[in-house]
């Protein structure tokens, strides 16, 4: 069996990235994607370190995350079983990534940048609930932030059961927004997923 061990020959394989894949990235939270993040309740922290990678989920009964400005977020950090393999990753090597879903849709927001660890009571006090606070916050850098196309979603049939109706961007809005309406809006929505249908077990294109 040969292997792909190079750039060149990974990209020789695929092609080139379709424009619509390079215009959603946008380096700060734009309205679209502050307002897709405010709404998840759930996402997964990726982080690596000397040992390797860890991925862990985290959720909130509200948005899973704080955004204190267009470059950052609040991430508290609950008591759990103080195995802390992220945490101890980022003190070590601070590149982070983080996968924001929302039941019922089929996009995918995705955010990289780094992370710092604080202890701090004040901004712990922020997070309070039922008059207890997380043991640390995780403060993130936003380095970029884009939408992940629907076709994982739509293979696995994932929210095959979810009949919640989020108010929520979509993927034309955000492609609409990044590329100041140039691509995207509401006839790319019309037609991702019956276009998207015929390429789910094929190459990705998006």
């Amino acid at each position: 069996m040969k292997y792909l061990t190079n750039t060149d020959e990974l990209e020789e394989n695929y092609g080139p990235p379709v424009p619509a894949s390079l215009s959603k990235v946008a380096d700060h939270l734009t309205p679209s994607y502050s307002k897709w993040i405010d709404t998840a309740r759930f996402c997964v922290l990726t982080t690596v370190g000397p040992e390797g990678t860890d991925a862990s989920p985290r959720g909130e009964i509200g948005p899973v995350v704080s955004q204190q400005d267009e470059k950052t977020l609040l991430m508290p950090d609950w008591a759990g079983n103080n195995r802390i393999d992220s945490l101890r990753n980022i003190v070590r090597d601070n590149r982070i990534s983080l996968m924001f879903m929302i039941p019922g849709e089929k996009n995918i927001v995705r955010v990289n940048g780094t992370g710092k660890i604080t202890a701090d009571e004040g901004l712990r006090r922020e997070f309070s609930k039922n008059e207890k606070l997380p043991r640390t916050v995780l403060v993130i850098t936003l380095q970029e932030v884009y939408f992940q196309c629907a076709k994982a979603i739509m293979r696995s049939e994932l929210w095959a059961d979810e009949q919640e109706k989020n108010n929520v961007p979509t993927a034309g809005d955000f492609l609409k927004e990044m590329t100041s309406g140039k691509q995207g809006g509401a006839g790319y929505d019309a037609v991702y997923e019956s276009r998207a249908a015929n390429q789910l077990w094929a190459r990705s294109y998006d």
